[in-house]
C-alpha cells in the first residue's frame, strides 16, 4: 500500500511539473491556427499546455504581427502560471519569434522549434514581389521576407535561444521551386532555413504547406522540446 501511495505521488508531481511548461503555436503566412491543430493535439497528449494563436498574417507588417502573436502567447502562458514557455512555429511564425525576441528580453523562454522558417529570406519573394497581386495575396509581412539586406530576416542576426530547425526537402509547387536553390520545400530552400546560433537542425522529406501535419516532423518536434536535440541529430 505504501509503495502504491508513493508511486501515485511521484506520478502526480511529475505531471504537475510538465504542466508548468507551455507551448505557443504560431502558424505561417496565409494560414490559420487550424493548420496547427494536429500538433496541438499531440502536444497536449504529451502533457503540455498549448496556446494555438490565430492571427491575421496578411494584414500587417512583421513588426506589428510579432506583438499580436508572440506577446499574446507569452501573456496567455504567464496568465495561467506556466513558468517555461516554448514555441513551435511554421514559416513566418518563426520570423515573428525572432523579431520579437531580438527586441525584448524574456527570462522564461524554453525551447523553440521552427518548421520551414525563411531565416535567410526566400528567393520566391525576391522574384515575385513586384508581380501584380503578390502583395494582395501575401500582405505587408510577405513583402518583408526577401533575401536582400533590407528584408527582415537578414536584419535579425544570430539567435540567443535554444532553437531546433526542421527543413523540408520536397515540393508540390514546381513553379515556385524554379526560383529556389535545391533542395527546397517549394517556398524556402533548405539552406535558407538555417540561422547562426541554432542548436540543432534536421532535413526531412516533407513539403512546406503540410510539414506541420507530418508525423515524423511532429515526433521530432516533441523530442526536441523534451531533450533539446532531434532524434536524428544532423549537426
Amino acid at each position: 500500500m505504501r509503495i502504491a501511495f508513493f508511486l501515485f505521488l511521484s506520478l502526480f508531481f511529475a505531471g504537475t511539473a510538465l504542466s508548468q511548461e507551455c507551448v505557443v503555436l504560431l502558424h505561417g503566412l496565409a494560414r490559420t491556427s487550424s493548420s496547427m491543430n494536429k500538433l496541438e493535439r499531440r502536444l497536449e497528449k504529451e502533457g503540455y499546455a498549448v496556446m494555438n494563436i490565430d492571427y491575421p498574417s496578411r494584414k500587417y507588417s512583421i513588426q506589428t504581427l510579432s506583438v499580436l502573436t508572440v506577446a499574446k502567447g507569452l501573456s496567455e502562458c504567464e496568465k495561467n502560471n506556466l513558468h517555461t514557455i516554448n514555441f513551435v512555429t511554421h514559416s513566418l511564425g518563426g520570423i515573428l519569434v525572432r523579431f520579437y525576441l531580438s527586441g525584448h528580453k524574456e527570462n522564461n523562454i524554453g525551447r523553440v522549434v521552427m518548421l520551414g522558417p525563411p531565416n535567410q529570406g526566400s528567393e520566391v519573394v525576391d522574384n515575385l514581389k513586384n508581380i501584380p497581386g503578390f502583395k494582395f495575396l501575401n500582405g505587408p509581412a510577405g513583402m518583408q521576407l526577401g533575401t536582400d539586406p533590407y528584408g527582415i530576416p537578414k536584419s535579425l542576426g544570430p539567435v540567443n535561444f535554444e532553437l531546433g530547425i526542421i527543413a523540408g526537402t520536397q515540393s508540390i509547387n514546381l513553379l515556385l521551386s524554379t526560383f529556389l536553390p535545391n533542395p527546397n520545400d517549394g517556398k524556402v530552400s533548405l539552406e535558407s532555413t538555417k540561422v547562426e546560433g541554432m542548436k540543432d537542425f534536421i532535413a526531412l522529406k516533407t513539403t512546406h504547406p503540410f510539414m506541420m501535419k507530418n508525423e515524423e516532423v511532429i515526433d521530432e518536434t516533441v523530442y526536441f522540446l523534451k531533450h533539446g536535440k532531434f532524434k536524428n541529430n544532423k549537426l
